[in-house]
């Protein structure tokens, strides 16, 4: 005689499955009367409904690069970084297979820090090529944004390029021109819309961060950790008090450190 599964081990098997698994399990206990189980399943259609949209946007994400880009190499490109007053410009070139796709990839600021952590460890293992490129702070005092973002996406996508061993049928970038390459096709919100410049934007901003956290280590007190380099009130209030260092944009602090945007105290 038949054991009726308990309403525990329903609700873990439930909780651990997803996609295909999940819809078995639902069709399985779909005949069972209890209404705790009822109940449980209702949950569980909801969460297959949920997850078919996500999949539904992300496999978007990827016609749309290929619809753009063609069936050939894609590099995706992103910054981060522009807007900060300390720290690099980093921008990615990243190209991403059709086949895995990633469940989840979105613009990175759309995302947790751990979320992102997730996604890009994925990119790294499915990528076909993966371009780094940063512009140190001194560089960008030099030469300015506009010139620092051409340097640093040209980088990138040279990087991309090399790794790939091939050159790119198109290259993808999140917003406005920037004539770094003669197949760039530029898409305003392209990194919440196609996948390859979502998966540079990840992977960009989680390497900016790390470096961030890194230079708290040398120059504690700025709160580089946590702002990333970015002009949080605690942050220009830092600099008020000690300065700046090395590691910010003199160019971009003469708002509100002063004479202090030309001097260093490190």
């Amino acid at each position: 005689m038949d054991t009726q599964p308990t309403i525990a081990s329903i609700a873990a098997e439930l909780r651990h499955a997803h996609g295909t698994e999940l819809e078995a399990l639902v069709t399985a206990h779909a005949a069972d009367p209890r209404e705790r189980v009822q109940e449980l399943l209702g949950g569980a259609i909801r969460r297959l409904e949920r997850e078919r949209a996500e999949e539904a946007r992300v496999r978007s994400m990827y016609e749309l690069a290929e619809e753009l880009g063609g069936s050939g190499l894609i590099l995706g490109v992103d910054e981060v970084g522009r807007g900060a007053v300390a720290g690099p410009l980093t921008v990615a070139a990243v190209a991403l297979p059709m086949e895995p796709p990633i469940i989840g990839l979105n613009d990175s600021k759309k995302l947790s820090a751990a979320r992102r952590e997730l996604l890009s460890e994925k990119i790294h293992e499915v990528a076909r090529a993966i371009g780094i490129y940063h512009v140190p702070p001194t560089r960008i005092d030099a030469i300015g944004m506009a010139r620092a973002i051409r340097e640093a996406m040209a980088g990138a996508v040279r990087q991309a390029t090399k790794a790939a061993g091939a050159e790119p049928d198109a290259v993808l970038i999140d917003g406005n021109p920037v004539h770094v390459h003669p197949r760039e096709i530029c898409v305003v919100r392209g990194d919440a819309m196609i996948a390859p410049i979502a998966g540079a934007s990840i992977v960009a901003k989680v390497c900016r961060d790390a470096i961030m956290v890194e230079a708290e280590k040398t120059w504690p007190g700025y709160g580089f950790a946590s702002c990333k380099g970015y002009a949080a009130a605690s942050h220009i209030a830092a600099i008020r008090e000690h300065g700046l260092t090395p590691y910010h944009r003199a160019t971009f602090c003469t708002r509100f450190a002063g004479e202090q945007a030309q001097q260093t105290l490190f």
